[in-house]
C-alpha cells in the first residue's frame, strides 16, 4: 500500500498569508481601482478611506462631475489620483488602462460601485418602463462589471480580487424593479467572470449591503431601513457606511484566497431573518 503523503508535503496552490497583515497591514502594498465616489457618504469613498488606512493605493474615476470628485477624494487620508470614466463610453474604456498605468504599474483590485436608474426603473407599473431606460440600467449596472474588468485586464495581477457592490437580487423588493433585475443581472455577470478569471487566481465577489444612507438609496422610492434594522439579527445602523466598506476591504484582502463567484452579505443577517 502506497504511503500517503502528510498535508505539510503538499505543494502549495495559494500563496501563504502573513498572519501578521490584519489590522492597518491588512491591505498594505495593494494597488486599488476604486469607481462610484461622488460625495464623502458613497459607499465606495468609505472603501477607499477603509483600503488607505489598510495600507492600500487607490486610483479613484469619476463619472461627469470630475471637480466635485477630486474635492471630495482630497478628504481621503492620503491624496488620490482621479480619472475621468463613463463606463459606457467605449473611448473612455480603452484609454483607462493607460491611465491608471500613469500612477500604479498594475492593479491588485477593482471596487465596481457604479449602478443607475431612471425615475422610470422604478415606478409602480413594472413592465411599462420603456426599454432604452432599462437598458441604460443593464448596462451600466451590470454589464460595466464585466466590461471594467476587460478594460484593465492586463493591470490586473495574480491573486487580484475584483469586488462588485451589490443589494440582494433574490427578492422582488417593493418600488425596487429594473434595478432589482439590474442586480440580479449583476449577481450573474460576476458567477460567470469569476469562472473565467479563476484560472489566472483573480478572485470576483460581491458585497451585498443592507439600505444604507446613500444618496444612492434615498434616491429610491419607498426607501425605509427602520424595518431592516428591526429584522436583522445584529441589527441594521443605515448611517454606519464604514462597517459595509470594511467588509469589502476584507474581500479584496489576500484573507479570502479560495472565496469567488460569491454574495458576501453585510447586511446585519437580514438575508436569512427578514421577511
Amino acid at each position: 500500500m502506497s504511503e500517503i503523503s502528510e498535508v505539510n508535503d503538499m505543494p502549495e496552490v495559494f500563496p501563504a498569508v502573513d498572519a501578521t497583515a490584519s489590522g492597518p497591514g491588512l491591505l498594505a502594498g495593494k494597488r486599488l481601482l476604486v469607481t462610484g465616489i461622488l460625495t464623502p457618504n458613497s459607499i465606495a469613498y468609505h472603501v477607499a478611506e477603509q483600503a488607505q488606512r489598510a495600507g492600500a493605493r487607490v486610483v479613484a474615476t469619476a463619472f461627469g462631475r470630475l471637480s466635485l470628485v477630486r474635492r471630495v477624494c482630497a478628504r481621503l487620508p492620503e491624496p488620490v489620483p482621479v480619472i475621468e470614466l463613463d463606463v459606457t463610453d467605449t473611448a473612455h474604456r480603452d484609454r483607462l488602462a493607460a491611465a491608471v498605468g500613469e500612477h500604479m504599474d498594475g492593479l491588485d483590485g477593482i471596487v465596481h460601485s457604479v449602478a443607475h436608474g431612471s425615475p422610470a426603473c422604478f415606478d409602480e407599473d413594472f413592465a411599462a418602463a420603456p426599454w432604452p431606460d432599462v437598458a441604460r440600467s443593464l448596462e451600466v449596472s451590470a454589464y460595466s462589471l464585466a466590461s471594467l474588468t476587460h478594460a484593465c485586464r492586463g493591470l490586473l495581477a495574480e491573486g487580484a480580487s475584483i469586488v462588485g457592490l451589490d443589494f440582494d437580487g433574490q427578492r422582488a423588493w417593493e418600488g425596487y424593479n429594473w434595478m432589482g433585475v439590474s442586480k440580479a443581472a449583476l449577481e450573474s455577470v460576476a458567477r460567470y467572470l469569476a469562472r473565467q478569471l479563476g484560472p489566472e487566481r483573480i478572485r470576483v465577489n460581491l458585497v451585498a449591503a443592507g439600505p444604507l444612507r446613500t444618496v444612492a438609496a434615498t434616491s429610491i422610492p419607498g426607501f425605509d431601513s427602520a424595518h431592516w434594522a428591526e429584522h436583522a439579527p445584529l441589527g441594521w445602523d443605515d448611517r454606519d457606511v464604514a462597517a459595509v466598506a470594511r467588509t469589502c476591504c476584507a474581500v479584496l484582502s489576500d484573507w479570502m484566497p479560495v472565496t469567488s463567484g460569491s454574495v458576501v452579505w453585510a447586511d446585519g443577517g437580514y438575508h436569512i431573518a427578514g421577511p
